[in-house]
């Protein structure tokens, strides 16, 4: 498996390395999804791993199904490819310093083919650390992660998914 090791390492560092200049397409999902003036960027992660999906009846009509967002699940890496931390549900951000943030969505871009970029507002956070200070999270530049369109009925009921994605994830806090 050396080959497919060397893939996994040029995709983390493809994510993890300064941002290329953003395709005209998507200048106005950034501004979407934008943090509020006067914020300054604290830290910038590149996000690898699956969004856990169950299959659920909908909450509109019971006899019919849809797979629900359960949880992501994802290693974070600096931009030198290190693994500096994780990302779990609720949804929460931790580092391998101990400091975590949750934080709740204010905004959304969507992307077609791909889970959507968002805007989240940290939830108060009393801890120490790199990310006791952050007041925003954004993601962006987001492959992959959506629900699979089929699959999900009756017979399938509770069932789970885990689908791959990759993504950026900005920490902002005060200057």
């Amino acid at each position: 498996m050396p080959g497919s090791r060397l893939i996994l390492m040029l995709l983390l560092a493809a994510c993890a390395t300064a941002r290329p200049p953003v395709p005209q397409h998507q200048t106005g999902m950034l501004a979407d999804v934008d943090v509020p003036n006067g914020e300054k960027l604290l830290l910038r992660t590149a996000a690898k791993g699956v969004q856990i999906y169950t299959c659920k009846a909908k909450a509109a009509d019971a006899a019919e199904y849809e797979w629900v967002l359960k949880a992501p699940e994802a290693e974070l890496f600096d931009e030198n490819s290190a693994k500096i931390g994780k990302h779990y549900g609720g949804p929460t951000w931790e580092l391998a310093d101990g400091s975590k943030v949750a934080g709740e969505v204010v905004k959304r871009a969507a992307v077609q083919g791909s889970i959507p970029w968002l805007l989240l507002k940290a939830k108060p956070n009393d801890g120490a650390g790199k990310l006791s200070a952050v007041r925003y999270i954004k993601r962006t530049d987001t492959s992959g992660g959506v629900a699979p369109a089929t699959g999900c009925d009756a017979a399938h009921a509770g069932a789970e998914v885990r689908v791959q994605y990759l993504a950026t994830y900005d920490f902002y806090g005060a200057p």
